[in-house]
């Protein structure tokens, strides 16, 4: 009998079987056959011939599932879904939808390879979103929106399915007198913001929710959160979604200090791959 291969479906499923593996070899899914070993220092090989879409996958996501390398604590990872001309919604700040059904796809695997999903009170109260997985396989992430002046609906979804355990930061100085076990579901709420009105530091957010557990952090929007922790330093990886569409106006992707020559641009190591609505942009901030 000729040899199976890894289609996406496959690969996908030994994805999530590969989250915090160190050395071990993954049999296909729904057979005994090897198909994927995985080593020390985020290295991999394959024993079955893989599909494109397969090859993809791994070489988007098995760097994001590994354990840490380095004796690092946390990985962050951010997104930022934008078009050809970089902007990321309108002017009134419709966002619904910029990035195809691919697209889509791609975000929801990215929550599932994750601990929590990180979004800001601008994009929580905007989009109303679910955060959880529901286009793909996998577990659904603790879900974090950073909301010191609760300007967030309690009626939106975050605050109301009972999908996901949902943490509402919130302003007020942290002492750590309220840190809890984290819920089941339901919502749980933390001042962990510093002083009433003082903005939110990216280092200490990453803090608190490394304190809970939680060291894969997934910062899905919007571009002012993503761009705080870019600017911070603390984004490992950054996934760009560029969608074949001309907006004109609108609010851009990134909020970064202005530079005075392109010497001082971010120019990080990537890979541009296909996911067939988008073209998505792999950028790995460790080496720039």
């Amino acid at each position: 009998m000729a040899a199976q291969s890894i289609d996406a479906d496959s690969a996908w499923q030994l994805i999530l079987a590969a989250v915090n593996r160190e050395s071990v070899t993954l049999p296909l899914p729904g057979t005994s056959q090897p198909a994927l070993t995985l080593a020390g220092e985020a290295r991999w090989s394959l024993h079955l011939p893989a599909t494109a879409d397969a090859q993809s996958l791994f070489s988007l996501f098995l760097p994001l599932c590994r354990p840490l390398p380095n004796g690092r604590s946390h990985q962050v990872i951010g997104q930022l879904g934008q078009s050809l001309d970089g902007r990321i919604a309108t002017v009134t700040g419709a966002s619904k939808f910029i990035n195809g059904d691919d697209g889509i796809t791609h975000l929801h695997r990215l929550r599932a390879v994750s601990d929590a999903v990180i979004v800001g009170a601008g994009t929580a109260c905007e989009d109303n979103p679910r955060l959880t997985v529901r286009r793909a396989s996998g577990p659904n992430p603790v879900r974090v929106v950073i909301d010191p002046h609760r300007r967030v609906p309690d009626g939106h979804h975050l605050f109301t399915d009972g999908q996901a355990p949902t943490l509402r930061l919130v302003a007020g100085e942290d002492t750590g007198e309220h840190r809890a076990r984290l819920p089941e579901t339901g919502v749980l709420e933390l001042p962990c913001l510093g002083p009433e009105g003082s903005r939110a530091e990216p280092a200490h957010i990453i803090a608190i929710l490394e304190g809970l557990g939680l060291r894969r952090l997934f910062v899905e929007g919007g571009g002012l959160t993503v761009s705080s922790f870019m600017n911070a330093g603390l984004l490992n990886r950054l996934h760009v979604m560029v969608a074949p569409m001309i907006i004109g106006s609108g609010r851009p992707a990134f909020a970064l200090p202005e530079i005075e020559n392109l010497a001082e641009a971010w120019r990080p190591e990537a890979q541009c791959i296909s996911l067939g609505s988008d073209m998505l942009f792999d950028l790995d901030l460790d080496r720039v």
